[in-house]
This record gives C-alpha cells, structure tokens and sequence, in this order.
C-alpha cells in the first residue's frame, strides 16, 4: 500500500514538473523580451529585422513606405530598459544607401549604449533633405523623394507598434543637411518632435545667395536639381521649408544649435589639404547661417541653446563631439536615462 502510495507521489511530481517545463517552454520567449527589451528581433516588411554587424543592439529594419512605394532600411536601437521616447538621426548631403553615418562615421549606438531611449537611423536619402519633393530629383530617373511623409507619416506607426516609441514623445538631430532637415521636421511636426539639434546645419535656405550654394551642393552630391524639390525659385513650399522662416513652429520645444568656425584644430590635421580648405569654408557658411537663425529666434522668444566652439571644420570629428556633448541634454529633457 505504501509502495503504490509512493509510486502515485512520484508520478504525480513527474507529471507537475513536466507541466512546469512545458509553461516555461511557452513563456520564456515573452518573458525574455520583457526583461531585455534589445535582445530580440521585431518584425518589419521582409519578415522580421536583421542584426547590424556593427554590434550595439543595431537592428535593420526594411519599413514599407507606401508614399515612395519601396521599403525603407532604417537602422534601430530599442531603448535600453522599454522607455517610449525616441531619438532621430538624421544624415548628411551623401548618404547611403549602405548605412547610416551615425553608425557609420560615429557610431551613436555605442555613445547610447545604456540609454533608454530608441534610436532611429534612416538609410538612403542622398541629397534629399529629407524633404517631400515634387519632381524626381534627377527629372525622369525615378520617383520624387516624399522623405517628409515616410519619417512624420509612415514611421511612427512602426515604431509605436514594434519598439513602443510614442508618436509624440521624440527628439531630433540632424548635421548638416540633416540639421537642415531636423529643424524642419521639428517646426513642422511640433506634436511629434519634443526637442530638435542642429549641428553645422544650414538654417537660412532662402536668404540671398543660399539657393545658387544649395543648387551647386546637390548638383556635385548626385545631379540633383533643385527645381525637383519645390518647383520654381518662388513656390511657396520652397519658404515654408526654410528654418529660418518657420521657426514659430519651434515655441514649446527644445532647441540646440551649433557650428564650429572653420578654423582648423589638432584633431583637423589627419585631413588631405583640399579636405581641409572644403571643411573650412562648408563650416563657416554653416555657423554664419547659424548665427543669423539664432539671432531671429531669441528676438522671437523661442528656449535656445546655442554653441560656436572656436575651432572645428565641417567633419565627423565637429559633429561627433556635438554628439557627446548633447547626450546628457537629450536624455534629461526626454526622461530616457
């Protein structure tokens, strides 16, 4: 009697533990991604994101974009602990459709390593400005850029539903061209971008002399033609896109600008002479172009903080020290320590 009794005892544990490690078997894979929000893969248009080589936690992600009818690659970050806020980083005049810089060039996912915020990183986008354009911009090779629509549009949908990123609850940066751009989306798009930095971006694209310097950049980055963006010099998109123009948008958010002066620094040393003589004077114009925004913005009222340092050309190692030096701002502002 007391061996069945024994026996029963045993099969009933056995029978316990083999329900204990079936409930495990179906649980460990959500309860995984509970407790480390970076360690799996979300889903996007191919089926589900790859691993980035560059380590991180850097997912890539194809995103379809029923504007431009193609899928976009955007490299992705999950904020470290399941944080809704998200960071923008926007390329410069050449990017790839290889890689973003940020990743690229400086790699922003190890400089956020511990964050938690969301980084969002899209690919392509040369020359665009990561504007809505109205023509192809090379006239009949393709279809025109709708970059606006796919980040303010079609992005967040994604983001929201695969990373948890609020719609509302983003900040921006963007160098160069993409400081440019930044600042546009930002003034824009105000219920989605919280907070927006500009480093070496050019923020008076309509003032004097500023078009023909925009029309012979994107002509050297790839043939475009700046007619194919808003159509001709007078169209009225053409000044609802400059920054220095809509900057009213910008009352309740965030804002951060820096250009160096184009004097050359010890770090500038490593560039080839032509190099050097390009940064100066794209970093100039670039501060100059700054100033003359900052001025207009602080007689407006608008919160800005402003950074000139007194050496620093139009390169990685500018926009990548603005990097460092803002990551404290960004995360303190966005909650996303």
């Amino acid at each position: 009697m007391n061996a069945t009794k024994s026996l029963r005892r045993s099969l009933l544990a056995l029978l316990m533990a083999l329900a204990a490690a079936m409930t495990l078997m179906v649980a460990t894979p959500e309860g995984a991604k509970a407790a480390d929000n970076r360690g799996w893969l979300r889903r996007d248009a191919t089926g589900h994101c790859t691993w980035d080589p560059v380590k991180y936690w850097v997912q890539r992600c194809d995103v379809y974009s029923p504007a431009m009818k193609r899928t976009i690659p955007v490299q992705i970050v999950p904020a470290a602990r399941g944080g809704n806020a998200g960071l923008y980083l926007l390329d410069g005049l050449r990017a790839t459709e290889k890689t973003n810089a940020w990743v690229n060039d400086v790699n922003a996912a190890a400089v956020y390593a511990n964050s938690n915020i969301t980084l969002v990183m899209p690919v392509g986008g040369e020359g665009s400005f990561y504007a809505d354009w109205a023509y192809d911009p090379k006239y009949g090779e393709g279809k025109p850029y709708l970059w606006e629509t796919f980040l303010t549009r079609e992005l967040p949908g994604y983001l929201q539903r695969q990373f948890g990123v609020s719609p509302s609850n983003n900040s921006i940066i963007g160098l160069s061209m993409g400081g440019t751009a930044a600042m546009n989306l930002a003034a824009k798009h105000p219920n989605q971008f919280r907070q927006v930095l500009s480093f070496s971006g050019y923020l008076t694209t309509t003032l004097p002399g500023m078009q023909t310097l925009l029309r012979l950049s994107l002509l050297d980055a790839g043939g475009y033609n700046l007619n194919a963006m808003y159509g001709s010099l007078l169209n009225p998109n053409r000044f609802a896109n400059d920054p220095f123009l809509n900057m009213g948008g910008l009352r309740n958010s965030d804002v951060y600008v820096s250009a160096g002066s184009g004097t050359p620094g010890a770090v500038d040393a490593k560039y080839l002479p032509q190099h050097r003589a390009a940064g100066m004077a794209l970093e100039f114009g670039s501060m100059v172009s700054t100033r003359v925004w900052e001025a207009k913005a602080r007689a407006q009222g608008l919160r800005v903080t402003s950074d000139y340092p007194a050496q620093g050309l139009h390169n990685w190692d500018q926009f990548g020290s603005q990097l460092h030096k803002t990551k404290g701002r960004v995360l303190t502002h966005m909650n996303a320590w």
